[in-house]
């Protein structure tokens, strides 16, 4: 029996598992919208690599006369934190106009991208994504 003028010590087993319950709801809604947040991150981060190489093309272009076939040929390469998460290739078109296309296709936890995929930069400007979604390019 407790002293009638000290409170109880610790907390009560209802107590605890209402705070776990707590818990678990809050993660259960933040770690899915923390996931989604990532991936368009990562989605934006590659979309702006892929505009970079475009600029390099085009002085590639005034330079060269052509368009570079690689990523290397351009002094470029995917940053570290992206090239986990794409494959970016760099295809020329030697038809008249010349042109080329980048794309950019999505690898490792980036493949739960399913509303944008594979992302396709081509040198008239023309911005495609391979999934559904409507806002890939931002």
């Amino acid at each position: 029996m407790p002293c009638r003028g000290r409170p109880p010590h610790g907390f009560t087993l209802i107590e605890v598992m209402i705070t776990v319950a707590v818990i678990a709801i809050l993660a259960a809604v933040a770690i899915p919208n923390y996931s989604r947040y990532v991936v368009r991150s990562n989605r934006a981060a590659i979309e702006s690599f892929m505009l970079e190489v475009a600029g390099a093309q085009e002085r590639f272009l005034v330079d060269n006369r052509a368009y570079a076939a690689t990523l290397g040929a351009l002094g470029m390469s995917v940053p570290a934190g992206l090239a986990t998460r794409y494959d970016v290739t760099v295809t020329p078109n030697a038809a008249l106009p010349p042109g080329y296309r980048i794309v950019a296709t999505p690898r490792g936890s980036q493949l739960s991208d399913t509303d944008c995929g594979t992302l396709t930069l081509t040198s008239a400007g023309a911005k495609s994504a391979s999934g559904a979604g409507t806002d890939c390019w931002n």
